[in-house]
């Protein structure tokens, strides 16, 4: 079966006063609907989630499914609660921006955003084009009238630039970093002339390569001007009953031209008018919503409002009412009736005009079982009783464990670079990387993630902060099927040593099962079988030639050292 076969199933909508309901999504198949909605839509996609987590998934969904052949993007929450007194990180901001900046001129792809996010208040269309400029090489070049346009717009002066929003000027280099950019730009001039733009590493501060225009938009989502400034005052003043507005802090700084922190939540107070992430939205743009989303901008709108009531009594911090910062439902929704919309959802609906339930499955759970004799029996039953099996480990270190793990069963798996080459071939059962979340059963095709054969343990270790990217996903241990004794691992806490089995210990008049670990001279620890996310791959030298640890060396804390004697 083609994947494209969905759009048969499944027709869009029509134009701007139509719509679709594409339900029965199961496992991933939310996300294959979504590349499809965007591969078949003339127009750019905005999908609306239920919150950030929902998103970042359908994210990784939508880009493995759609091979990256549309932009996808993910239009990113402050992450600070309502009222509270913080900035959102720079980087967040650098990334809203480049967003609505381009949205207005985009012709294809998928822009994500959460509820709560869509209605949010945000600076006029308008504004932010007028803030917006651009340098090229071999244009003139004013350091002085730069550095000042810069400022105007929120750029901070530095030594060294290292974070979006900062600039640095050093004899005839002026290095920037634009909000938006993947990395800063080091201007070199000529006499009053650029002569040349280059990308460099914040890192090492060595230029990478050469560019011939640079876009430069504003460093904040407001304006902070003496004009803007001014306004702020005077709708401060009819906004708030403060007969002594010189004793609210927030008043007093950004009087004085400081930006305090959580300035974002009086933002209204900059503009005349506001308008929101639909405003910058193309008319041709199709809205995609996942089901629930009503309900969750209900509770949302519940929370802001108790938050409102306990804080807006403080005279000396008032606060705006919630209707000030975000759209009320009713005018959320009827900025929405502007655009053709594609309702998704995860569970069957009831068959009516415009209603559509795919044939897409809940993958099963197939679990291996490590303390079987034979450990791959439920997953092997499995790949016998489907035409095609698509594997899907997430990263390229996991890939090789698993073909490791999986070179025992009657057909293993042949690798396959990604969907978009296992769809043209013919392999019954195929292993490549994605780190989606959750498998897709279609008819006569499944797609399996690695959570379905390790459960959770995948997504909890792929979140831990300990040890980050793709080099802690090659490393990590799913199951005790992935050792073998004699087998070089590395503990959290006490290094490198050897597993050797299994045992059973009583502790407490209770049996359980321990790995044996050995470490130098002859040490053994011994790890409970509930303790195997402490354990992970060893990566240096061949396993013949890894090193063995001491255990009970002086860089152990006191803890440690009396926890391994205690085990002993």
């Amino acid at each position: 079966m083609n994947h494209a076969l969905l759009s048969a199933l499944a027709p869009l909508p029509a134009g701007p006063q139509d719509r679709k309901t594409w339900a029965s999504l199961s496992g991933s198949g939310m996300g294959l609907a979504l590349a499809e909605a965007v591969r078949h839509w003339k127009g750019p996609v905005l999908l609306i989630t239920t919150d950030s987590q929902q998103a970042a998934r359908l994210e990784e969904e939508v880009r493995f499914f759609s091979q990256d052949q549309v932009p996808v993007m993910h239009f990113p929450d402050w992450e600070t609660l309502p009222y509270d007194r913080l900035s959102p990180h720079q980087d967040i901001i650098s990334e809203r921006l480049r967003i609505l900046a381009g949205l207005s001129s985009q012709s294809r792809g998928l822009v994500i955003a959460g509820i709560n996010t869509l209605a949010q208040r945000l600076a006029p269309v308008t504004w932010l084009a007028a803030q917006s400029f651009s340098l090229k090489r071999g244009q003139h070049f004013d350091p002085d009238q730069t550095r000042q346009q810069l400022e105007a717009v929120g750029y901070h002066a530095v030594e060294t630039v290292y974070e979006h929003g900062e600039y640095a000027v050093r004899g005839s280099l002026m290095d920037i970093f634009p909000m938006g950019a993947t990395a800063p730009v080091r201007i070199e001039l000529f006499d009053d002339e650029i002569e040349s733009l280059r990308l460099f590493s914040p890192d090492t501060q060595r230029t990478t390569e050469a560019i011939e225009r640079l876009e430069l938009l504003p460093a904040r989502e407001y304006p902070f001007d003496k004009a803007a400034i001014r306004r702020f005052k005077d709708q401060w003043a009819d906004t708030f009953d403060t007969s002594e507005p010189k004793q609210c802090p927030v008043w007093r700084d950004v009087s004085s031209g400081l930006a305090s922190a959580g300035i974002e939540y009086y933002l209204p107070l900059f503009f005349d008018q506001t308008a929101c992430l639909l405003d910058y939205a193309p008319a041709g743009t199709l809205v995609a919503a996942v089901a629930g989303v009503q309900e969750q901008l209900t509770h949302f709108r519940m929370e802001v409002q108790d938050r409102y009531e306990e804080r807006r009594h403080d005279r000396l911090m008032p606060i705006l009412p919630p209707d000030r910062l975000f759209l009320p439902e009713n005018e959320l929704f009827a900025a929405l009736n502007r655009f053709a919309r594609l309702t998704l959802n995860a569970a069957a609906e009831p068959e009516r005009a415009g209603t559509v339930n795919l044939p897409l499955a809940e993958p099963p759970r197939l679990p291996l079982e490590s303390r079987s004799e034979q450990p791959l029996a439920v997953l092997s039953a499995y790949i016998a009783s489907q035409p095609r099996v698509l594997l899907c480990a997430e990263s390229a270190g996991r890939r090789e464990s698993l073909l490791e793990l999986l070179k025992s069963l009657p057909q293993p798996p042949q690798q396959v670079a990604d969907w978009a080459a296992f769809l043209a071939s013919d392999m019954p059962f195929a292993l490549t990387v994605a780190p989606l979340e959750r498998g897709l059963c279609l008819p006569g095709l499944a797609v399996i993630a690695e959570s379905q054969l390790f459960g959770q343990r995948v997504l909890q270790r792929r979140r831990r902060k300990t040890v980050t990217g793709e080099a802690a996903a090659d490393m990590a241990i799913r199951s005790l099927s992935e050792l073998t004794p004699g087998a070089p691992v590395v503990h959290i806490d006490h290094g490198v040593g050897r597993y050797h089995g299994l045992v059973t210990l009583d502790m407490d008049g209770e049996s359980q099962e321990f790995l044996l670990l050995e470490y130098a001279g002859s040490a053994k620890l011994y790890v409970p079988v509930s303790s195997l996310h402490l354990i992970a791959r060893y990566t240096g030298a061949d396993d013949a030639h890894a090193p063995l640890h001491r255990l009970g060396t002086e860089n152990w804390s006191r803890e440690k050292r009396k926890a391994a004697e205690q085990i002993h």
